[in-house]
C-alpha cells in the first residue's frame, strides 16, 4: 500500500516509553486512516463506564493517505478519543500545516496513553522523539504565546498543537489549537490532553510517502483544481469565509436564533459583507488549499485597554453561536468572544450554546440573578464576554456553563427536553428543523449533534454533484419520506473526510475521490466502495458508543430543537423522527431493541472481532 508509512508512534506518558506500531496493508485497506483507523486503535481501550479523563483513555492524532500528497484540500488531521464532554466517541479535525508536518515525521499517526507526572510537551521530528518539560508553559500565557515560546525552543520549522487554559482546566469542550488559530474544536480533545498533563504535541518533518501512480494522480490533481476553481462556493469562501452562508441560512430557517426558539433575525447586521465593510480583513489557507476560507482581522481595536490588533476572524458557526443564538448583533463582541475562545482553547459552538441556554433559563426565571450572581439578559454583549471569561477562568456561574447544556440542565433541575444537545454534544448552528435528514443525522451520528457527519446543508441541496454517483441527490428537504436511506448514505460518505483525510468543504465528486485513492495507494476502488468504507467506519464508532452504554433511546432530538416554530423558513415543520429512525435502522441493519448494529452487518463489514465482543460470542 502506497500513501502510507505503515507505522504509528505510541507514547506512554506514564512510563515515558515510546514504540512503533506497525499497521498492516489489510488494516490500511479496511480502515483507510484518520478517525477510522483511530477508532480501530481506541476500540480495545474502551471499557463500560470508563472515565474519559483517566490515564487509560488514549488520544490519537491521525492522518490519512491523502495527507501530504499534492491532492488539494487534504491538509487535515483527526484527533480522537473518548470525549470528556460526552463520555462517548469523540473526534475533531484540524488543518493548517500541522497535518502535513505530522505525516512528515514518518508516521501515519501518534497514539498517546498514560499521564505525565508534571506538565510536558512532546516533540516528534524525523527519527527522534522527545518528552520535554512544560512547567514553564502551564498556566503561562495564551495559545499564541505557547506556540511562539515552543517554536523558539525548536531549532527547525515546526507546527505546535497545544492547549490553553480550557484544556488545563479540563473544560468539557476544550479545543486543541495549532498553527495560531486553527482549532480541533469539538468533543473536548483539549481536556483529554490536559488530563494527561500534555501541553502540546510538536511535529516537524518533510518525509513523503510513495505514490502508486504519479502520472495518473497528476492528471487527477489538475482536474481537482479545475473543479474547485469552477465551484459556485469557491469565490464566496474566498470573499467572506464560511459566514457567506448567514443570509441563506436565515432564509432557509437553518440558522437558529434565541436559543432555538426563533429563526428570523437581522442577518445583514452580521453576515459576511458586513464584516468586510467594518474590518480590514485578510485570508489564510491550510497547506495546499486554493481557497483560503480562513479570516484574519488586521485592525481590530475594540478598546485601547485590550491592546489587540490582529485576530482570527470568526466563521459562520461562531458568528451564529455568539450572534443570533444569543440575540446579539454587536460584531465587535462576536469577534472578541471568538478571540477569547481561540486564545484559551475552548469550542465556540458549545460555549455559545451554553451561554444562550443560560439566557433562556434566566428569561424563564429558572436561573435567577441570585443563582447566577449577575443579570443574564438576551443580546447583552458585555454579559456574553463576561461569561466567556468566567467559563475560561472557572469563576462563579462560568464553572457550570463550562460543563455544557446537558450537565447544566441536570444540576439546575431543568427538563432535559430544554437542553439543546444530542448525546451530550451541543447543537451546531444548523437547525434540525431545516432539513429533515439533518435531524436524523444528529440523532444517530457517531459524535452526537454534529453538522459535519451529516452535511445536509450542502449535500442535500440544489446543485450538489459531490455524491451523484452514489445516489446522493437533491430531495425535498421538508419531506421525511426516504430520508432514512438518504441519511445512511450521507453519513457513510461524510465518514470519508476524516478518514482519507479531506477537507469537508472540498467539492470533489465521489468518482474523483475514488480515482485519487487508487492513484495514491494502488488500491482499486469504485465510487460505491467509498460507501462501504464509510459504513464500516460508522458502525465501528457506533459499536464503541454501544460499549459505553448508548441505546436507541439516545437517538433523540430534544423538544427545544424539534418542536415546530411559527416563523421563518421552517414555520410549522417538525422532524418526523419515528418514521425516519425506523427506516434508518432497517436500511442500516441496526437492532431496534438494543440500538446496536446487527451481528450479521458487523460480520459483513469485516468487523468480526467487534461482533464477537459486542455480542459476547467468546462464550
Amino acid at each position: 500500500m502506497k500513501g502510507y508509512f505503515g507505522k504509528l508512534l505510541k507514547i506512554d506518558l506514564t512510563s515515558g516509553k515510546t514504540e512503533e506500531i506497525s499497521v498492516s496493508d489489510a488494516d490500511q485497506k479496511k480502515y483507510i486512516g484518520g478517525s477510522t483507523l483511530a477508532a480501530k486503535l481506541i476500540y480495545d481501550y474502551v471499557k463500560p463506564d470508563m472515565d474519559p479523563l483517566s490515564p487509560e483513555n488514549p488520544i490519537v492524532f491521525a492522518t490519512g493517505p491523502f495527507t501530504g500528497s499534492n491532492v488539494p484540500m487534504v491538509s487535515r488531521a483527526a484527533i480522537c478519543g473518548i470525549s470528556p464532554g460526552t463520555g462517548l466517541w469523540g473526534e475533531a479535525t484540524t488543518g493548517g500545516k500541522f497535518p502535513m508536518r505530522l505525516k512528515g515525521t514518518g508516521y501515519d499517526g501518534i497514539l498517546i496513553t498514560g499521564k505525565a507526572k508534571q506538565p510536558v510537551y512532546i516533540y516528534v521530528s524525523e527519527g527522534a522523539v522527545e518528552i520535554r518539560d512544560a512547567a514553564h508553559l502551564w498556566g503561562n500565557g495564551d495559545i499564541y504565546d505557547t506556540q511562539e515560546k515552543i517554536k523558539a525552543e525548536i531549532d527547525t520549522k515546526a507546527s505546535v498543537a497545544c492547549i490553553g487554559a480550557g484544556g488545563e482546566n479540563l473544560i468539557h469542550y476544550a479545543n486543541v489549537m495549532n498553527d495560531e488559530g486553527r482549532a480541533a474544536g469539538r468533543c473536548g480533545m483539549g481536556a483529554l490532553m490536559g488530563s494527561k498533563n500534555l501541553k502540546a504535541l510538536v511535529v516537524s518533518g518533510t518525509q513523503k510517502t510513495k505514490i502508486a501512480y504519479p502520472a495518473s494522480l497528476k492528471k487527477v490533481i489538475s482536474e481537482a483544481r479545475d473543479t474547485i476553481r469552477s465551484n459556485a462556493y469557491t469565490q464566496a469562501y474566498k470573499l467572506y469565509g464560511t459566514n457567506f452562508y448567514m443570509d441563506l441560512a436565515m432564509r432557509l430557517g437553518d440558522a437558529p436564533a434565541k436559543y432555538f426558539t426563533k429563526s428570523v433575525f437581522p442577518a445583514a447586521k452580521i453576515h459576511g459583507p458586513a464584516f468586510r465593510e467594518r474590518y480590514r480583513m485578510g485570508n489564510y489557507a491550510c497547506a495546499g488549499c486554493p481557497i483560503g476560507c480562513g479570516r484574519i482581522i488586521k485592525d481590530f481595536t475594540p478598546n485601547a485597554a485590550t491592546n489587540i490588533k490582529q485576530v482570527d476572524g470568526p466563521e459562520y458557526e461562531t458568528v451564529g453561536a455568539f450572534g443570533p443564538l444569543c440575540m446579539n448583533f454587536d460584531m465587535d463582541a462576536i469577534v472578541m468572544a471568538n478571540h477569547l475562545c481561540n486564545a484559551h482553547g475552548i469550542d465556540t459552538i458549545s460555549a455559545g450554546v451554553s451561554i444562550a441556554f443560560a439566557m433562556h433559563l434566566y428569561e424563564k426565571d429558572i436561573l435567577t440573578k441570585k443563582d447566577a450572581g449577575m443579570e443574564i439578559a438576551w443580546g447583552n454583549a458585555d454579559t456574553i464576554l463576561q461569561l466567556v471569561n468566567m467559563i475560561i477562568r472557572q469563576e462563579g456561574i462560568g464553572a457550570l456553563l463550562s460543563k455544557g447544556v446537558k450537565q447544566m440542565a441536570a444540576e439546575l433541575g431543568v427538563d432535559p427536553e430544554e437542553a439543546a444537545h444530542v448525546k451530550g454534544l451541543e447543537f451546531p448552528m444548523h437547525d434540525p428543523r431545516a432539513y429533515q435528514g439533518a435531524a436524523l443525522a444528529y440523532a444517530v451520528g457517531p459524535r452526537g449533534a454534529c453538522h459535519l457527519k451529516g452535511a445536509f446543508y450542502s449535500l442535500d441541496a440544489p446543485g450538489n454533484e459531490v455524491g451523484l454517483s452514489l445516489g446522493i441527490t437533491f430531495t425535498d428537504k421538508n419531506n421525511p419520506a426516504q430520508k432514512g436511506a438518504l441519511t445512511a448514505k450521507i453519513l457513510s460518505f461524510c465518514e470519508l473526510y476524516n478518514s482519507f483525510t479531506l477537507c469537508q468543504f472540498s467539492p470533489l465528486p465521489a468518482d474523483m475521490i475514488a480515482q485519487a485513492l487508487y492513484d495514491v495507494t494502488g488500491m482499486k476502488c469504485k465510487p460505491m466502495d467509498l460507501l462501504t468504507f464509510g459504513e464500516r467506519s460508522l458502525n465501528l464508532k457506533r459499536a464503541i458508543n454501544n460499549k459505553l452504554g448508548v441505546t436507541r433511546a439516545d437517538d433523540h432530538i430534544p423538544d427545544i430543537a424539534r418542536k415546530a416554530l411559527s416563523e421563518g423558513g421552517t414555520a410549522g415543520i417538525e422532524p418526523d423522527m419515528d418514521l425516519m429512525l425506523k427506516e434508518f435502522y432497517t436500511v442500516s441493519s441496526w437492532d431496534w431493541d438494543t440500538g446496536k448494529p446487527n451481528q450479521e452487518k458487523l460480520m459483513e463489514l469485516g468487523l468480526e472481532d467487534v461482533a464477537i465482543d459486542l455480542y459476547d460470542l467468546k462464550n
